[in-house]
């Protein structure tokens, strides 16, 4: 029997599914600037106010969209206005008919898996609270952008 992501489109999946698929990595919630003349999006190391750097959750994933008007809300829908998703984002991944990666916890059963195989932002990211807007361009980091 294959797993509901080998089954399920995105857009039939329910919530419950859409969900498990984040693997809990917290790049999306890393700062992008973008070069206004190509678009091109940037990341840097610096995380969202709400991210729980040690975790790589949301700590009030409700209220984010309130909480930061900048979060986006990613659905099915809105999927390909996203191209600067992290190259080892489920979603994007199962969107262009690809495999979800090994470490992913979906295939492992545990969440740190995300973790140990150093694809997520633990320790390698400070919150916004801590840099000034300025200072951004000074982040700017190329790993998020990498498959691992």
């Amino acid at each position: 029997m294959n797993a509901f992501w080998e089954s399920k489109s995105l857009h039939d999946m329910d919530a419950a599914k859409w969900e498990s698929l984040c693997d809990g990595c917290g790049r999306c919630c890393l700062t992008k600037l973008e070069d206004n003349d190509t678009g091109e999006a940037f990341y840097t190391n610096v995380a969202c106010k709400l991210l729980d750097t040690e975790s790589c959750r949301c700590s009030d994933y409700t209220n984010r969209k309130r909480l930061v008007p900048a979060c986006f809300v990613l659905d099915a829908e809105s999927l390909s206005d996203y191209s600067y998703l992290p190259p080892t984002c489920a979603y994007r991944l199962l969107s262009t008919g690809k495999s979800l990666p090994h470490w992913h916890p979906l295939i492992t059963g545990t969440p740190d898996s995300v973790h140990q195989a150093g694809i997520s932002v633990r320790d390698k990211v400070v919150s916004q609270d801590y840099v000034h807007e300025s200072e951004l361009q000074d982040c700017i980091v190329t790993w998020p952008m990498k498959s691992g």
